[in-house]
């Protein structure tokens, strides 16, 4: 179960992409729902939509998981940075990853690796009195 809790988040949605890539025939742009709104306009939302505010949501559960300061805390933001390599070597490199959606998951991932170390020295900083505070 540990291990699990030490998975970055955002991996789910590099896998869900990387099926949904290869599926023959299927848009990032197809429609996969629509909601009306009172405007009197329709809201539509897109595959490429749905994996945006999924990683929104993963995002907010890596932030919040840096906040831990445990000793595994280490491995997770090795993992995170990991991923991270892992995305932006897909978007340069994988020709149906790279669009805007893939890449703003690309940055979605960096702004994890950038606030976990952040959070945990900062976190560090307190904890052993350093700052001169």
């Amino acid at each position: 179960m540990l291990v699990i809790a030490n998975i970055p988040t955002l991996l789910y949605l590099l896998i869900a992409y990387n099926m949904l890539m290869f599926v023959p025939g299927l848009s990032m742009n197809q429609t996969l729902f629509e909601i009306p709104l009172i405007s009197g306009s329709v809201f539509q939302g897109s595959i490429s939509d749905v994996l945006i505010m999924f990683g929104v949501i993963a995002l907010y559960i890596e932030i919040f998981k840096a906040t831990r300061t445990t000793t595994s805390s280490i491995i997770e933001h090795s993992l995170s940075m990991l991923l991270f390599i892992v995305f932006l070597v897909e978007f340069i490199v994988i020709k149906g990853a790279g669009t805007s959606t893939f890449l703003i998951l690309t940055l979605m991932q960096m702004l994890d690796v950038v606030a976990g170390f952040t959070i945990t020295i900062s976190g560090a900083r307190r904890d052993f009195g350093a700052g001169g505070h």
